[in-house]
């Protein structure tokens, strides 16, 4: 007898279709697993033997064979125990195999029958919105998640007992349902807030600035003067993620199995912040079978790169590809597959080995060529990527004895809706969404100058010797501070502030 069971594999962070078909001949017993299964799609036999003992049906002393198709596709993970088990019982009889009809099978079983969550359920949900299969039926804990997606109908499975029963019309099971209007309320509410940072106002500045036209941002100071604490403040005043970017955000992590039980979508923008010993895979994504990395993670958020010289040169070089598409491509010798990683860097470092070369409290014992040396880890072409350069002084006694509360960070995220506002009416012809990703052709039509802000602007490449990039840099920035200042053209005020964001380029840092 021949019966197939309908399920899906997740492929970078896309859902593909899997037939299982699962034939029970004679001959002697033994049970096979073909269509390039790995490890562990090879061990659900021993659990899908011992739940359908457990469930109190027979298993066929018989030959059993299991393809999942396509074949030139690598199968992976625990998922298609329940479709296996399922395959068996309609071969065998012991189910209506006409029920299986337009539906989508995934589950881990244990060994007593039970179904367990697994992982990366919400793309395979939004792969059946435009399919012929309406119904996927899936462990109880991941039911929410996948009816975030709605347009199918999503039946939350306990055990195979219960499966069983719904195919032979001896249980109902409804149809989960979550509310989605509800989704975001109560969300967007951070940890950290800017009202908690005490002075550091040039510095606030210049976060708003970044958050408002997606610019990546180097905050360089030394120990203590609280560049974590800024950087960890940059989520809470970038705009309330959107339907569908809360859907990307969610998919990334459900595929990563990052998803907690219960959660059904991730509204709040990401904030990532891994260590200075990570490596380059953990980093961009890969693996042999390719698993989204920290720069996918952070997606529509913000990834915070802590102490950024001490990280490894092949992981910092790894960085420039995304930086510039907005996507990581992951290639192997099976498959190759693309990641979306459109994020807002933050980096910090100190100016010097020692930390105080920009401390007036504590003498700085490094060398020239030491300092040339340490801040040379920084590549030119990650450098390049990077548009606003920002030292954070470290606070004088009456700064942090003020107790006078600051600007909040709602208060700013209103300023930089505003803004965004603008550049999405702006950009919407040239294919953009933030004044960091224009290229420069758009540049020069975007940036419309003032005959003051002209002037301005070739005195500071004159004065400062500033480059080509510099300059590019400046009049990105410097757009992205009219919009905040709702102002059509560019003027000599916001070249003024552009090039207060660019440090890097003064001749202090030419040693």
């Amino acid at each position: 007898m021949l019966a197939k069971v309908i399920s899906s594999t997740v492929l970078g962070i896309e859902a593909i279709k899997v037939a299982v078909e699962v034939d029970v001949s004679g001959g002697l017993p033994g049970f096979s697993i073909v269509g390039l299964p790995d490890a562990v799609v090879r061990e659900s036999i021993n659990r899908v033997k011992a739940a359908i003992k457990n469930c109190g049906f027979s298993f066929p002393r018989r030959k059993i064979t299991v393809n999942l198709a396509p074949a030139d596709i690598k199968k992976e993970g625990p998922c298609f125990d329940l479709p296996v088990a399922l395959g068996v019982l309609a071969a065998t009889g012991q189910i209506n195999k006409e029920a299986l009809n337009g539906k989508v099978f995934c589950g881990e079983l244990s060994l007593d029958g039970s179904l367990k969550p697994i992982t990366g359920v919400l793309p395979r949900a939004m792969a059946l919105r435009n399919s012929y299969y309406r119904q996927l039926l899936l462990p109880s804990e991941n039911a929410k998640e996948a009816a975030v997606v709605g347009d199918i109908e999503v039946l939350a499975l306990e055990n195979l007992g219960q499966a069983a029963a719904y195919l032979n019309n001896d249980l109902e099971i409804k149809n989960t349902k979550v509310d989605t209007e509800n989704l975001w309320q109560g969300k967007g509410s951070y940890e950290f807030d800017f009202a908690d940072v005490k002075g550091q106002q040039h510095i606030k500045r210049g976060l708003e600035v970044a958050a408002a036209g997606g610019h990546n941002l180097l905050l360089i100071g030394s120990p203590g003067a609280g560049k974590t604490m800024l950087a960890k403040c940059m989520p809470g005043i970038l705009p309330q993620a959107t339907i569908q970017e809360a859907l990307e955000t969610t998919k990334i992590h459900s595929v990563a199995g990052l998803i907690s039980n219960g959660r059904t979508v991730i509204s709040d923008r990401p904030f990532r912040a891994p260590h200075h010993s990570i490596s380059d895979v953990a980093l961009i994504g890969g693996g042999t079978h390719p698993k989204p990395g920290e720069i996918s993670l952070s997606h529509n958020g913000v990834l915070f790169l802590d102490e950024l010289p001490e990280f490894r040169r092949n992981v910092l070089e790894a960085l420039r590809q995304p930086l510039e598409a907005g996507y990581i491509t992951v290639s192997r010798i099976a498959s190759t597959v693309s990641f979306p990683a459109r994020f807002i860097l933050i980096s910090a470092c100190n100016p010097c080995p020692c930390g105080f070369f920009l401390d007036d409290s504590r003498q700085c014992h490094c060398s020239p060529h030491q300092i040339q040396r340490y801040l040379s880890k920084i590549s030119g072409p990650l450098l390049d990527r990077i548009d606003i350069h920002l030292e954070v002084p470290r606070l004088k006694y009456e700064q942090m004895a003020l107790k006078n509360k600051a600007e909040t960070s709602l208060e700013i995220r209103e300023r930089v809706n505003k803004a965004r506002q603008i550049q999405e009416k702006k950009l919407k012809e040239f294919g953009y969404c933030y004044n960091a990703h224009m290229n420069a052709p758009t540049t020069e039509k975007v940036c419309i100058l003032t005959e003051d802000a002209k002037e301005l602007l070739k005195m500071a490449i004159l004065n400062l010797g500033l480059s080509a990039r510099a300059y590019h840099k400046i009049l990105k920035i410097s757009r992205t501070i009219a919009d905040l200042s709702a102002s059509e053209t560019i003027k000599s005020e916001h070249i003024s502030e552009a090039i207060s964001y660019r440090c890097l380029d003064r001749n202090l840092w030419t040693l």
